[in-house]
């Protein structure tokens, strides 16, 4: 069958270079876990080194064409190749509640949306490495004080050990994007659960950095917060200006503030 033509509506740019696709393929440690999920395996050049560990090996894949060839190349995907939007696709019809790792080299254009969705799913995911837009790989593992930490930073480090492993020029790929690539990699927190509520944590979080260049006691104003709890010194700060633990400490004085 003929190799797959890149579709730009669908942000695909196929990795050619098999070292980088064997170099990512090596950041999964599968611990917790013996089943992983590809996103957007495309011609399948990172699957084929997925398909040689001792894992069951899931793939997601919109693009009709590409499960076409996957089907035609890869005769161990039979029957493990699901043909939906991972956006969309309730995973745990193949799941069933059960640990897995996720992994791709990530369509730049859903690629934050991917991390969110798993956020929602860190229940199931202990572990998640894959390829972005090098700028997105940065910021997700960034750290306070940065121009790029952000609200996909603190919430991905809640939960999980975010680490940058290699970046990856523009030329093996087909086509070129017009950026570098960064590779990184999740690992969850032996205690994810927060010690506050986790939809206030998402609502202060979100809600701090809608505004960023302004201080926590002018962003954070639509919550209604109490005269007495305003006068706390960390509402003199930018919410670039607090690590995770500090976003959780502020949650908790906001929950005991009656919010």
């Amino acid at each position: 069958m003929e190799k797959v033509k890149a579709k730009k509506h669908l942000g695909q740019h196929f990795l050619k270079d098999e070292s980088v696709a064997q170099a990512i393929a090596e950041t999964i440690n599968l611990e917790g876990y013996d089943e992983v999920l590809e996103i957007g395996p495309g011609m399948g050049v990172l699957t084929k080194y997925l398909l040689e560990k001792p894992i069951n090996t899931y793939v997601i894949e919109i693009d009709t064409e590409s499960v076409d060839y996957l089907n035609a190349n890869y005769p161990k995907l039979h029957g493990k190749i699901i043909s939906k939007d991972f956006l969309k696709y309730d995973i745990n019809e193949v799941f069933q509640g059960k640990q897995f790792g996720i992994i791709g080299n990530f369509p730049y254009n859903i690629s934050t949306q991917i991390v969110f969705k798993t956020l929602e799913l860190r229940d199931q995911i202990p572990e998640f490495a894959g390829m972005f837009q090098k700028e997105v790989a940065e910021r997700i593992c960034e750290k306070k004080g940065s121009k790029t930490y952000g609200i996909l930073s603190v919430l991905a480090q809640a939960f999980y050990d975010a680490e940058y492993l290699f970046t990856v020029d523009e030329h093996v790929f087909i086509p070129p994007p017009k950026v570098k690539s960064g590779v990184l990699r999740l690992r969850r927190k032996k205690d994810y659960s927060l010690p506050c509520g986790e939809k206030l944590f998402f609502t202060v979080v979100k809600t701090a950095f809608q505004q960023r260049r302004k201080t926590l006691r002018n962003s954070l104003k639509t919550l209604n917060l109490s005269d007495k709890l305003r006068e706390d010194e960390v509402f003199n700060l930018r919410p670039e200006q607090l690590s995770v633990e500090q976003f959780i400490e502020l949650t908790q004085k906001i929950e005991a503030d009656g919010v």
